[in-house]
């Protein structure tokens, strides 16, 4: 079995792989070139991350493609269905990143309370001149501690947010369509654990109710998750967080919910217009922005690489 891993994979997952007998490649091939490689050099199982698309045409164009592999959770860049109807083999990893994803929400929500991502523009420019204006500034933080965490998408990165959440002292609030209810454990060092029992709401409710409010949810066919009338029923002051995907938030009625102060801040992981964000949200200075990295820490992709290995296998030694 020879897999070309397009978009890179962990050394867990090489290694495992190649230990079987799997030969992996990880060298990487452009978008247009990418049937003819596959083609050419017999790749019978395709890895990506987010970077490359796995469309019809590729699909079509591959006749030797039986495995397609997707390290991380949402499968919006490949046409799954169409895939699975044409005898593929379709596998991603939806659990190895979650707590990475999680994380990094926390890490946007902290950067906006306490303005280290605004601090952290001036103080190379302007910290040795104007420290006590900056500092004045700066002054009116936030804490988390007894606030709301809305959660927007209760899968398992957002029982991850619900986690943490609660681990901070916060009350969760959260909606999902397709789940009633979950129960959260919390693990400690020592041992102990304890079950936090969740019912979901309406999104109204979250919205209303919350805080901070955090998306995690798939990409979307029509429409926003949170557009204008939505930030309309949101607290005055709230912040929103979204790590999930590109499209779900109207970036436009964002801005002019910032520029309005009806949101304090918001983080951004992910765009619109990803890989060329609109210069508008780049400049605003009430965003907290990263470039799609939820899942970029060494142990999400250590699990990642292990998780897809173990599918690769799965699929090599059902045939």
């Amino acid at each position: 079995m020879k897999v070309l891993a397009n978009d890179g994979l962990a050394a867990s997952g090489i290694e495992q792989l190649e230990s079987a007998g799997v030969e992996v490649v990880t060298q990487k091939v452009a978008q247009e070139q990418l049937a003819n490689v596959i083609n050419q050099e017999g790749y019978t199982a395709l890895l990506v991350r987010s970077a490359t698309t796995v469309r019809k045409e590729l699909i079509d164009a591959c006749p030797g493609l039986k495995f397609i592999g997707r390290g991380g959770v949402g499968m919006d860049n490949i046409d799954v269905d169409y895939a699975r109807s044409k005898g593929l083999t379709v596998a991603n990893t939806p659990a190895a990143s979650s707590d990475s994803v999680a994380e990094l929400v926390f890490a946007h929500l902290a950067s906006g309370l306490r303005f280290l991502h605004d601090a952290n523009r001036n103080m190379p420019l302007e910290g040795e001149t104007k420290f006590k204006e900056m500092k004045k500034a700066y002054a009116k933080g936030r804490e988390l501690r007894g606030k709301t965490m809305g959660i927007i998408g209760f899968g398992r990165i957002g029982q991850s947010v619900a986690r943490i959440a609660i681990g901070q002292g916060m009350k969760v609030v959260a909606h999902d369509p397709f789940v009633e209810n979950a129960s959260i454990k919390l693990e400690f060092f020592d041992g102990q654990e304890l079950n936090f029992d969740i019912t979901t709401v309406s999104k109204e409710e979250v919205l209303k109710s919350s805080d901070f409010v955090t998306l995690h949810v798939p990409a979307q066919k029509d429409g926003y998750v949170i557009g204008k009338p939505e930030m309309e029923m949101m607290k005055d002051g709230a912040v929103l967080i979204n790590a999930a995907r590109g499209g779900v938030v109207d970036e436009h009625a964002l801005l002019d919910a910032l520029d309005a102060d009806k949101l304090s801040f918001a983080g951004l992981d992910v765009f619109e217009n990803e890989p060329k964000p609109a210069m508008r949200v780049l400049m605003n200075p009430a965003l907290s922005l990263s470039p799609h990295i939820g899942a970029a820490t060494v142990e999400a992709q250590a699990r990642i690489g292990t998780e897809m290995a173990e599918a690769i296998l799965s699929f090599r030694d059902a045939q």
